[in-house]
């Protein structure tokens, strides 16, 4: 019979070493996690699964979530100047300009979108809402150099949302996205002011050398820009200048000025259905 003491204990000792080395505190990921759903359920009440009826119950549980935030912080940045109590503070004082950013970008989804019935709608159903604000609560800690933390929170949205838009991004006020399946936008990308993006647009870099990681490598997007869906943007040099429209299936490695309507001729062909003959079938 194997002796299961014998078999494991060298991988053990790996384990714990790495343990030792690499202890982020416990629950990290879910803990970060958990930081947004209450933080989204205190900002909006949509989210919220209790009523809180003063604002005394509001400023109660802000200060709950200020308490959990430090204790996430502290592992994270024991080995930085910055403090975990002095970032919860700065995140704090931040969050009044983060909600008035995130009532901008609800009613300029909902005002862009048809479908839509009302910002509620917008504010509880639409994924690319939930993206942005996570992005702007991530953007708070990565301005602050906070490790991993920004990330996490990013990653979070992408796991529920399908939208990947990296802590590092710069975005301006009004920011819509439509629909925002598979939007990927990069670290260093900036985005000015009433800009509106669709599903699988790519907002990255032309290298992915990692001796570029502290440069600009994304794209600059100016104000009142549209790019539609499945738009390729790349390169830290790529400016789409303001008021211009990029159309869907673009694939663009150049500045284009303001006002311009960039777009893919397609050669697609449409002929009649012959009734007889073979039918076409297709396997996918």
């Amino acid at each position: 019979m194997t002796n299961t003491h014998s078999l494991y204990f060298d991988f053990a000792q790996t384990l714990k070493d790495r343990r030792d080395d690499h202890s982020l505190g416990l629950q990290l990921k879910k803990g970060a996690q958990n930081f947004v759903d209450n933080l989204m359920a205190i900002i909006f009440p949509h989210f919220c699964k209790e009523e809180f009826n003063t604002a005394e119950e509001i400023e109660s549980n802000l200060v709950l979530i200020e308490r959990d935030l430090k204790r996430l912080l502290k592992p994270l940045l024991r080995e930085t100047q910055l403090s975990a109590e002095e970032a919860a503070e700065r995140f704090g004082a931040a969050l009044p300009e983060i909600y008035r950013k995130l009532e901008l970008d609800a009613e300029a989804i909902n005002s862009g979108d048809p479908a839509s019935e009302s910002v509620d709608e917008v504010i509880l159903a639409y994924p690319g809402f939930t993206a942005i604000a996570i992005q702007r609560f991530a953007h708070e800690f990565y301005k602050m150099k906070t490790p991993i933390f920004p990330r996490l929170l990013t990653e979070y949205a992408h796991q529920i949302t399908g939208i990947d838009i990296h802590p590092g991004a710069q975005i301006g006020t009004s920011f819509a996205i439509d629909h925002g399946t598979g939007i990927v936008i990069g670290e260093s990308t900036i985005i000015g002011n009433n800009v509106k993006i669709y599903q699988g647009v790519t907002l990255g870099a032309l290298s992915v050398d990692k001796k570029l990681a502290k440069s600009k490598r994304h794209p600059t997007v100016e104000d009142n820009v549209v790019i539609y869906a499945q738009a390729v943007i790349l390169g830290g040099d790529t400016v789409v200048g303001h008021d211009s429209i990029i159309g869907g299936n673009v694939w663009l490695t150049e500045s284009v000025p303001p006002h311009s309507y960039v777009y893919q001729e397609s050669n697609a062909v449409v002929r009649e259905k012959i009734l007889s003959g073979d039918i076409i079938n297709f396997i996918i």
